[in-house]
Order: structure tokens, then sequence, then C-alpha cells
């Protein structure tokens, strides 16, 4: 409360209520530790004038110098202000409960929104290299280990990750489904024109990532 609604309630001119703080300070700062609040107002002239703004502790203490009649009134003041508060803080209801915890949904999901549109470009470009259509053979794959590709064949069948079927080796059914790698198909002719086919497995970048994590040293 402002020396100014002090003044309005208790019908004093604000001046006088000015002094009567001014003169009750020093011993408040004595006991207290600390100053009354002084801030700024807007007369009717339109100039800034000084007053103070007081905690209902102070606005008490201030008020026992004066008469009852004045006490009673900040008093009463007090009590229709407490209770002015207490009604602007109702308890929440269901609906105020279910509305809270929307808005909290819903700033979770700009944030998670958020992060995707950040890593989108880094999963764009991982999808791009471990999906490439740039296969690479067994001999090519085995390279890279400093393999042959014939011992990487043999690991990956004793691994029971390829089997051989027809003259054509092919991924069990748990890694066919992963994309790591797919058949390739090449035809030649023999000396006679005849056209002869060949299948053969080819890993994708997925697939050779897969391959040199499991054996890589």
């Amino acid at each position: 409360m402002t020396s100014l609604e002090i003044a309005e309630v208790t019908g004093k001119q604000h001046k006088d209520v000015m002094r009567a703080i001014r003169n009750m300070e020093p011993a408040w700062m004595k006991v207290n530790g600390r100053n009354f609040s002084l801030v700024d107002y807007k007369d009717k002239k339109g100039e800034l004038r000084p007053c103070y703004s007081l905690t209902k502790t102070e606005c008490l203490y201030v008020a026992t110098k004066f008469n009852d009649e004045a006490r009673a009134k900040l008093v009463l003041r007090w009590k229709q202000l407490e209770e002015e508060r207490q009604k602007e803080v109702r308890p929440m209801t269901d609906l105020d409960i279910m509305c809270r915890a929307l808005l909290v949904m819903k700033r979770r999901i700009r944030q998670k929104e958020q992060l995707i549109a950040n890593l989108q470009p880094k999963a764009d470009y991982c999808d791009k290299v471990l999906d490439s259509v740039d296969c690479l053979t067994m001999t090519q794959v085995a390279k890279g280990l400093g393999m042959t590709a014939h011992d990487l064949t043999l690991r990956l069948l004793q691994d029971g990750i390829i089997y051989e079927q027809s003259g054509q080796y092919m991924l069990y059914a748990p890694y066919a489904r992963c994309g790591l790698a797919t058949s390739r198909t090449s035809t030649h002719r023999d000396i006679f024109g005849v056209v002869h086919t060949h299948t053969y497995l080819v890993w994708t970048e997925r697939g050779k990532q897969f391959i040199h994590d499991r054996f890589g040293k």
C-alpha cells in the first residue's frame, strides 16, 4: 500500500503521512535493517512526486502513530485487499488442469518438432549414403577388411548371415529385410553365342557398414 492510499483511507494529508513515515523510518531501519521503499507517482500537474510503498507489516507499524479510528480503517482496508486477492486465486478446476496439461503437451511437441527439423538434414544424408543403389561386390567389401572374398564368404556362412542355394548366396530372413544386400544379374555370351546369366549378391552401403562393424578389428 502506498502512502497515497494510506492518506486516502485515513483521511489525512499526504504530506502529513509522509512526515510520519519519515519520522518512524530510523527506528525501523535500526530493528529491521532496511529502509522503507520510495517510489514515484504523477501529481495532478503530471509532475513526478515521491511516495512510500509499504508492506502490510510496515503499514501497520506506521499506523501505531495514528489514532484508533485511523488504525481501524487501515486494518479493515488490508483485510479487504487480502480477501480480494484470495478470490482472484481460485482453486483449479478439472478443466483448468486439462487446459494446462494441453499447453504443456503442445510446448513439448513444438520442441520435438524443432529437434526433428534440426536433425533431418543429417538423417537425409545418412539415408542417402546407406541406401545408395551403388552396391559393392563381396571382393570390394572384403578388401576394406583386409580379407579375401572367399574368407569373408566363409565368415558370413559360419555366422548364419548368408546361405547358398543353387549356386547363389542369399541372406537369411532376419537380415533380408534390413536393406543390407540385393541381387545383381549379369549376362554374357559364350563362344557359341549362347547367352548365360549369373546372379550374385552385392552389398549396399548399409550392408558394408554392417559387415565392417561385425568383422572389423
